[in-house]
């Protein structure tokens, strides 16, 4: 195995561990950014009033996106485990 076939390897789980985590940091960033307009509009200041729905739109979100997410984990370790072969000879 050569140094860049580790680095690719690398570099394409990278790539998926972006790809898969996107979806709910996308919806928390989302429901943070309306939270934090809701208190910043109505001078509330509570900091649950921030952590329940990022907990609840994240939840969500993993159901919505779940299936897609382990069909690209899980076809990423299949194509990892086909090329083991070919990168120990």
């Amino acid at each position: 195995m050569t140094p860049s076939t580790v680095i690719d390897i690398g570099r394409q789980a990278v790539e998926i561990t972006l790809l898969v985590s996107a979806p709910l940091f996308i919806a928390a960033l989302a429901t943070g950014l309306i939270v934090s307009i809701f208190q910043a509009a109505t001078q509330i200041n509570e900091a649950t009033l921030s952590f329940v729905p990022k907990l609840i739109a994240v939840f969500v979100t993993l159901i919505l996106a779940g299936p897609w997410m382990i069909t690209v984990l899980t076809d990423y370790v299949q194509r990892l485990f086909g090329a083991i072969p070919s990168l120990i000879g």
